[in-house]
């Protein structure tokens, strides 16, 4: 009787720490997955904070005031515009549009 005593005592013990260990994990998981939770909270508070600047940065006013103070570019007028022709390709494109397509053997229009 006092082993089957002596082994229930052991299997109480051990349960209870069990127990125990498992209530520890279960907190420690918590805390890890609420600190994560924050972490991405904040991340995206960042990453929309980054949006709105990259959105900001990205004005059509802002890059032509850098294009004409950084890199001295100017707006094309037509009195420093240069048109350049291509005599082979303007005889091809007239070619093609004035020949029929071909018809596939063997289809009904």
């Amino acid at each position: 009787m006092t082993r089957l005593n002596l082994v229930l005592l052991l299997a109480v013990l051990a349960s209870a720490i069990y127990l125990v260990h498992t209530q520890y994990e279960s907190r420690r998981l918590f805390t890890e997955l609420d600190r994560a939770t924050v972490e991405a909270r904040r991340l995206e508070t960042e990453h929309q904070r980054l949006q709105v600047e990259k959105r900001a940065q990205a004005t059509p006013l802002r890059v032509e005031k850098i294009a004409r103070a950084q890199l001295n570019m100017r707006t094309a007028t037509p009195a420093i515009t240069q048109y350049v022709s291509d005599p082979q390709g303007v005889a091809a494109a007239s070619a093609s549009t004035t020949h029929a397509p071909a018809r596939l053997e063997g289809v009904q229009p």
